[in-house]
This record gives C-alpha cells, sequence and structure tokens, in this order.
C-alpha cells in the first residue's frame, strides 16, 4: 500500500552528501535515491516523523488546498510536499527543506492547533482529492498535527535540515 509519508531531520552530513548527490554534473536521481536509503534503512525514530498518508490533506491545509509543490505561502507550503525537489519519480518523491526554511516553518506551525486545522480544512475546496472530505479525513489529519509541529519544532533546536518522503 503506497502513498505513505515520512519526514526526517537530517544530520548535517547527509543533508550535504544529499544536496552534493542532487547538484553533481550530470548527476542523476540515483545518487540521491541511494542517500535517502540509507537514511531510511536507519530508521532513527528519534528524528523522523511518519505521516503515514495524513501527509496529503496537511498539505492542502497548509497550502492553496492543491497538491503541487509550490502552491500556498512560505512557510507553511514548505512543510510537507513544498521545498527543494531531489527527487521526483513515478514510484518516489524527495523534497528538502534546509535548516532555516526548518525554523521557518517550525515558527509557522507552533501556533496551530485543532481549530485552525478545522476552519482551513472547511474553507478549502481540493482539487482532484482522493478522500471523502468528510469529517474522518480531518480526524485523521488532526491526530498527526501536533506531532508535526513537534517535529519541527525538534528539528529547528537540532539545527537541522529536513526532507520528505513518499512512496506513490
Amino acid at each position: 500500500m503506497g502513498c505513505r509519508g515520512v519526514l526526517f531531520a537530517l544530520e548535517a552530513t547527509d543533508a550535504e552528501r544529499l544536496l552534493a548527490a542532487g547538484s553533481e554534473p550530470g548527476a542523476s536521481d540515483t545518487g540521491v535515491m541511494r542517500i535517502v536509503e540509507t537514511i531510511e534503512e536507519g530508521w532513527d525514530v528519534s528524528s523522523l516523523m511518519e505521516l503515514d498518508k495524513s501527509w496529503d490533506i496537511l498539505h492542502r491545509c497548509l497550502t492553496d488546498g492543491s497538491l503541487s509543490y509550490d502552491g500556498g505561502e512560505y512557510p507553511l507550503s514548505h512543510a510537507v510536499l513544498g521545498g527543494r525537489l531531489l527527487h521526483e519519480g513515478d514510484d518516489y518523491i524527495v523534497s528538502y527543506v534546509d535548516t532555516a526554511e526548518v525554523r521557518d516553518i517550525a515558527r509557522a506551525l507552533a501556533p496551530l492547533d485543532g481549530e485552525w486545522l478545522r476552519e482551513r480544512f472547511a474553507a478549502l475546496t481540493f482539487s482532484e482529492y482522493r478522500g471523502s472530505g468528510g469529517e474522518d479525513d480531518i480526524g485523521y489529519a488532526l491526530a498527526y498535527l501536533p506531532d508535526l509541529r513537534d517535529f519541527y519544532g525538534e528539528a529547528a533546536r537540532a539545527g537541522r535540515a529536513a526532507i520528505f518522503t513518499v512512496d506513490q
């Protein structure tokens, strides 16, 4: 079963390796994906957050309701799917936010609560959304919002960059 999203707070060396692999002349996604696989295999639960399928509705609520990389306003637009796209394939997406962006995202997420998310969900029109758009969807997203805030708060305090990965 696909479309499960995960956020990883990166050690500085992993962030540097990812950026170098993605910017090498003639670089392919192979180098980026090798590094991502190593990060995922380490599965350090203290520096990751499993979003499962909630990432879709959370991203939409934090942006303009679309499922796009550049929808909405910074910094909330970068919390899940936004940021620097390092890999977009038929079966996988990897996006990156640097340490400054992580700090900005953490500050922007901090005041958001369940009431804000419910109001935002009710106010938006979601194009090409596959969920029901009902109470089950918002309830699912509400369950993940506190952990999303905590993830970015901890990553910001640790001075870490982050990646969002999702298999499709």
